[in-house]
């Protein structure tokens, strides 16, 4: 496998199409297939509703709902906006508390802080270290003007199933609309609605092998009087989704269900076993931790993490995979895994997490490949850092010849950047220098270009340039700048020792 097509572990973020849904969406598209508008009353438009109607009753099975109570909308974020949004303000007369977790994705965290900006207020539930929310936890946080209770199924990042069956249960039990995130258990984990006694489950096209852009609400019939709509213009989707429908997507998402149901008895095994794999080979290392042990985990995901490494390092090292550091929604971000925060990791393990997702397409090959992978950079990054001894200095001082080892640092271990200096200087001159760096891959990257600057030059020309001359040359972004001052405090203090 080449570095320019790396193996791809990232089906919690997306998966590929299949190329049976592509073939049904492609006959919905042009002219002489079912593109029309799905509201009109001619020939091409009952074709079109057809079609929909087919993917309404394929998505309703893959949950073991009726197909009357299945929502289509544009994905879970806009479902679990719709139902968090829609349930809180639809019963505000009667309670304006909710229920959530700190470890839900920011489809519902955003909406409830939202709504507390509205006046309602939000119990945020800590996990076990585990990743489960317990019922007892669930049913200490209700009180009587408690209106939703909202708890995913299946943990994006770390992949932990909740139970949320006894949940549910314990919600009916008191009255309260139950919603339950489950972007990453359709397809994946069997559900039936008839036994859990959910009143709306989100999911999506996209994390089956469907389009993006599509993906619905399951809305239980006695549920429905709870729900009110949170955009208006049309009609569609008994009023509470507007908007005219994307046949091609939503015919695709019912294949991608049907395809996903019919598949996942023998699905489950393979992956689990395809998990287990991995993360065999991968505790070899010393130091390492799976997220959510102890917990039942949904067969395609695991989420490791690893001491002495940085996260963001390790995935740009990891140039022959295609993996996560967390949820790729909050991949832009610089700060550590919330969800591991909550389970009680510290920043510097949190933030040197990897996700790895497998899939309809992943091969034992692909494991064993992801696993040397992985050994080899975790290996390699733990040797560069500081806290691998100081070997370095031993073998400067062996070269040195009547020269002088001068060691400096600045950061540490529980710190973003830990950067360590040493330098073998003779008379006026640097005629050897080592770096030991912990860090961001920009980090790595100073401080080893600098290294090499530093060997033949005179005392007097150190340091070579400043940090702000360091970051335009290397394209170190500004959020970035703090960590090039750990590298030149660390110049600076083995500097100091020159005498």
């Amino acid at each position: 496998m080449s570095v320019a097509t790396p193996v791809y572990l990232d089906y919690a973020a997306t998966t590929p199409v299949d190329p049976r849904v592509a073939a049904a969406m492609d006959s919905c598209l042009t002219e002489g297939g079912d593109f029309g508008n799905a509201s009109s009353s001619h020939a091409f438009g009952r074709a079109a509703a057809a079609r929909i109607e087919r993917a309404r009753s394929q998505a309703a099975q893959l949950i073991g709902a009726d197909a009357d109570e299945i929502v289509f909308t544009s994905g879970a974020t806009e479902s679990n906006n719709l139902c968090v949004l829609g349930v809180a303000r639809a019963n505000a007369d009667r309670g304006r508390h909710l229920v959530t977790a700190r470890t839900e994705h920011k489809a519902v965290l955003d909406p409830c802080k939202h709504l507390e900006k509205e006046g309602f207020s939000v119990t945020y539930l800590t996990p076990e270290p585990s990743g489960l929310v317990t019922p007892g936890a669930v049913a200490a946080a209700l009180r009587r003007d408690t209106q939703l209770v909202s708890l995913m199924c299946v943990n994006n990042e770390i992949g932990v199933v909740q139970d949320i069956a006894a949940i549910a249960a314990l919600c009916s039990e008191r009255s309260v609309a139950f919603h339950s995130d489950c972007a990453q258990a359709a397809g994946k984990v069997p559900l039936d609605v008839k036994a859990l006694p959910a009143d709306f489950l989100s999911f999506t096209a996209h994390k089956l092998y469907g389009p993006k852009g599509v993906g619905a609400l399951y809305v239980r019939k006695s549920a429905r009087g709870l729900l009110q709509p949170v955009t208006y213009g049309g009609g569609q989707e008994q009023g509470l989704r507007p908007g005219t429908l994307a046949t091609h997507q939503i015919v695709g998402f019912g294949v991608a269900c049907e395809i996903a149901q019919g598949e996942l008895s023998a699905e489950r095994p393979r992956l689990t076993a395809l998990r287990e794999r991995l993360w065999g080979r991968l505790s070899r290392l010393r130091g390492v931790h799976l997220n959510g042990a102890g917990a039942a985990r949904v067969p395609g995901i695991l989420s490791v993490s690893f001491e002495g490494v940085e996260g963001e390092s390790l995935v740009s090292a990891l140039r022959e995979l295609a993996v996560s550091t967390g949820a790729a929604c909050n991949s832009a971000s610089a700060e550590a895994s919330y969800v591991l925060r909550a389970l009680g990791r510290d920043a510097q393990l949190a933030g040197s997490s990897l996700r790895f997702s497998l899939g309809r397409f992943t091969t034992e090959g692909e494991v064993e490949l992801a696993a040397a992978a992985v050994a080899r950079e975790v290996t390699r990054l733990r040797a560069l850092s500081p806290a691998a001894g100081v070997a370095q200095v031993l073998e400067l001082s062996a070269a040195g010849e009547g020269g002088t080892v001068l060691s400096g640092e600045a950061g540490g271990p529980k710190e973003e950047s830990w950067v360590r200096f040493h330098l073998l200087v003779e008379g006026d001159i640097v005629k050897d220098a080592r770096v030991q760096a912990f860090g961001c891959p920009h980090t790595l990257e100073v401080a080893g270009w600098l290294c090499r600057e530093l060997r033949g030059r005179t005392r007097g020309a150190l340091p070579p340039g400043r940090p702000a001359d360091w970051a335009a040359s290397h394209s170190v972004p500004v959020e970035k700048l703090g960590r090039l001052l750990t590298i030149e405090d660390a110049l600076r203090a083995c500097l100091l020792q020159w005498r």
